[in-house]
């Protein structure tokens, strides 16, 4: 049966599904086909074939291969309806085919359909299972048990077999096994010594009215339950903030205590321990953050000679933004972070332990593969939510049964659990914040999560056992002076402080005094400010501040001698190098923090001190390093380009066409090296409008794609050629610049 050729049928395509085309299989379109055959040719490469069967779902990719079964890759043939069951209706099918047409993996009548030749390697050796056809006739009656087995065993796929019985055809009176049995009666063909095949034939009549065996038509339906989207996303709310808060404390950490980088790059099993521990959450979710702000950019290696993970200038950019915009930017870098945190802490194939950062975990396809899975929560209806990710993972196997590789199932699990993590998702629906930031970007996704937080509070509850709660998200100017003069002692929806003699001191070396602090009690608890953390403070504030330290290196001073000498005479004097200058002063050639710090540790209670005698704070500001250069990480799919250049490359592919059979006459191809419009060719331009004679004009135009025309030239001259043209009823110019190449357009 003869039928139409893919270039003609694309040729027959209206502009609009060619656009279609172009947009559902975007690599057709890089570089641009300069006419149909080139775009045929393209459309069928093998490389281009797989990546569109990645986007099929289960059933279409089912009559796909029925056709290639049926042979649409050599003839065309008819619709195969007889290979894909009687329980395939109508119009589904026709939806599928519809598909594939729409896809160019399929094209012709109903009753004509072919498919491009390649496309049976998309299936393996061996499309439905498939072998060889013989064209031959089986009788299958009279066949023992044994040698139906062999049958039904082969029969299901693949059907080829490995067997010692090959190694030699015997008649049938001499044949010993159900192999050399079935041998012997044409039932079985002999492949090589080793190796049986079993006819086509014979497959298709074990496998009765169902060839390619049991398909599933309709995507699975997983299991849902509605859910208030408040509640969805007062959920994530409170994920964000507990995202937040470990992020902060993570760049705190490193700032203080960079850790070192891996000689083969990455962090070491002792550094993520210690990271979890310090932030006390499992390694799990401490490989989780360190990849975010590795992600983010918040964290980078300096690369020098003893290379750390170190803190960025953006890290004090984003502590210095609002809640909602710090999430936001986290975030943002999980959707395109290139890597697979969920493989920390788990081996490969030669027992290597995959660690944070290491290049080991990069995955081009990551990015692409966890939107595919957000994309699928984010089409339910808002307030939906699947209990288990096997039965999304289900779904998504159905859509697209060739994405996702070996780990598809693992993917979505993970793309779950650490989409909820992050706050993206919430009791298995995905949020509001979540939503915008896959449809809108970061900016409406902080938006939407600083309308789902609850209103800052600006109020705290301190307890008689020296703890405070915050029942909620504090103010930052009071999440501030929190963090100053306690400790977290376990956060969450509320979190808990515990006020201690050190962080009291802490407070006072920054600068707080005890009036201060009396006061921030007094005026934001809603309950009475205890006795003893009053006494606490006050203590506290008493012995602080009666050494002063200064830069000589650095001095101490008191108004009580008898308390210098109490200095003077500690052991720990010695090792800071103190020394008397007068009654009531000691100085140290040692830096003023160090003074300090050991001072403290023997049990004193000195404060820094600036020139105008006020308190100075030398709590240490933390390690920086510069973000580093950001190169454009390349897609792992062709970029999608917009409607309207799309739809200028269909009309020049069309120009291509009646280009490439357009006959030519006397030509002039213009060297590269000759630059702006030589004189031949200016003289056979000006020629063709002397004459008003087409021509076909090769060029360059402004996206470096190469594309010929033909026109009627008008002007030619001023570094531009003015002409008519006649197949879309405009004006072009063209700067002769980039002319490449003209033609004479034979008269008929």
């Amino acid at each position: 049966m003869s039928g139409i050729t893919l270039a003609d049928w694309l040729r027959a395509q209206d502009d609009v599904a060619l656009v279609a085309l172009l947009r559902a299989r975007p690599d057709l379109a890089t570089p641009p086909p300069a006419d149909m055959s080139v775009l045929a040719t393209r459309v069928g490469t093998r490389a281009s074939i797989a990546r569109a069967c990645e986007d099929l779902d289960t059933f279409t990719l089912a009559v796909l291969e029925a056709l290639v079964v049926a042979g649409a890759d050599g003839e065309p043939v008819a619709l195969p309806t007889h290979l894909l069951g009687p329980d395939v209706k109508p119009k589904p099918l026709k939806q599928a085919v519809a598909r594939l047409r729409a896809l160019a993996l399929a094209w012709g009548e109903d009753d004509a359909l072919s498919v491009p030749p390649v496309t049976r390697e998309a299936f393996g050796s061996f499309p439905g299972g498939l072998g060889r056809g013989t064209g031959q006739t089986y009788d299958l009656d009279g066949i023992s048990e044994g040698e139906q087995r062999v049958l039904q065993k082969l029969a299901a796929g693949p059907p080829i077999g490995d067997t010692k019985d090959a190694s030699r055809v015997v008649p049938l009176e001499k044949a010993e096994t159900p192999v050399q049995r079935l041998l012997a009666r044409g039932l079985l063909l002999r492949r090589d010594p080793g190796t049986v095949e079993l006819p086509r034939e014979i497959a298709l009549t074990l496998r009765g009215d169902r060839p390619l065996g049991s398909i599933q038509v309709t995507e699975p339906k997983p299991k849902t339950s509605a859910l208030r989207q408040a509640d969805v996303d007062a959920t994530g709310a409170g994920e964000a903030l507990e995202l937040v808060r470990h992020v902060e404390n993570l760049i705190a950490s490193w700032s203080a205590e960079p850790p070192p980088v891996l000689r083969t790059g990455g962090l070491g099993v002792r550094e993520l321990r210690k990271a979890a521990k310090d932030l006390d959450v499992d390694e799990r979710r401490a490989g989780l953050l360190i990849e975010l702000v590795v992600g983010a950019d918040l964290v980078a290696n300096t690369e020098a000679a003893e290379p750390e993970w170190v803190p960025t200038t953006k890290a004090d950019v984003w502590l210095a933004a609002t809640t909602e915009v710090r999430w936001a930017t986290v975030a943002h870098a999980w959707l395109d972070l290139p890597r697979l945190p969920a493989l920390i802490g788990r081996r490969d194939e030669k027992d290597k332990l995959f660690t944070p950062l290491a290049d080991e975990i990069r995955r081009a396809q990551a990015p692409r593969d966890r939107r595919w899975v957000l994309d699928a929560l984010a089409a339910f209806p808002k307030g939906t939510a699947i209990a288990n990710p096997a039965d999304l993972a289900a779904l998504l196997g159905w859509r697209a049964p060739r994405r996702g590789g070996r780990q598809r199932d693992e993917l979505v699990r993970w793309t779950v659990e650490e989409g909820t993590a992050v706050g993206v998702l919430a009791l298995g629906a995905i949020t509001g914040a979540g939503r915008a930031l896959l449809d809108e970007g970061p900016g409406h996704a902080a938006k939407s999560l600083g309308d789902a937080l609850p209103a800052p509070l600006d109020h705290v509850l301190v307890q008689a056992d020296l703890t405070v709660v915050a029942p909620g998200r504090l103010e930052p100017e009071l999440a501030d002076e929190m963090a100053l003069v306690a400790d977290v002692e376990s956060a969450g929806s509320a979190t808990v402080y515990r006020i201690s003699e050190a962080s009291v001191r802490r407070a006072l070396d920054a600068g707080r005094t005890a009036d201060d602090l009396q006061e921030l009690f007094k005026l934001r608890s809603r309950t009475p400010v205890p006795q003893s953390l009053s006494y606490l403070i006050d203590d506290a504030a008493r012995r602080h501040g009666r050494l002063r330290g200064g830069a000589a290196g650095s001095f101490l001073r008191c108004d009580d001698p008898v308390l210098i000498s109490e200095v003077l005479a500690h052991p720990e004097a010695a090792r800071l190098e103190l020394r008397r200058i007068a009654p009531t002063v000691l100085v140290s050639p040692l830096p003023l923090a160090d003074v300090l710090d050991g001072l403290r540790s023997a049990g004193f209670a000195p404060a820094a001190e600036g020139p105008d005698g006020q308190v100075l704070d030398l709590r240490p500001g933390g390690r920086r390093t510069t973000p580093r250069q950001r190169t454009a990480r390349k897609p792992a799919s062709p970029a999608v380009p917009a409607d309207e250049r799309l739809g200028e490359l269909v009309r020049l592919v069309r120009a291509g066409d009646r280009a490439a059979a357009t006959p030519r006459g006397e030509r002039v191809a213009v060297p590269s090296n000759l630059g702006a419009g030589p004189s031949a060719t200016l003289s056979l331009l000006q020629q063709a409008a002397r004459a008003r004679r087409k021509v076909l004009v090769g060029f360059v135009d402004s996206h470096g794609t190469a594309a010929q025309r033909v026109i009627e030239p008008h002007v030619v001259g001023g570094g531009v050629l003015e002409g008519y043209d006649h197949s879309y009823g405009e004006v072009l110019r063209f700067p002769l610049h980039r002319i490449t190449s003209a033609a004479l357009v034979d008269e008929d």
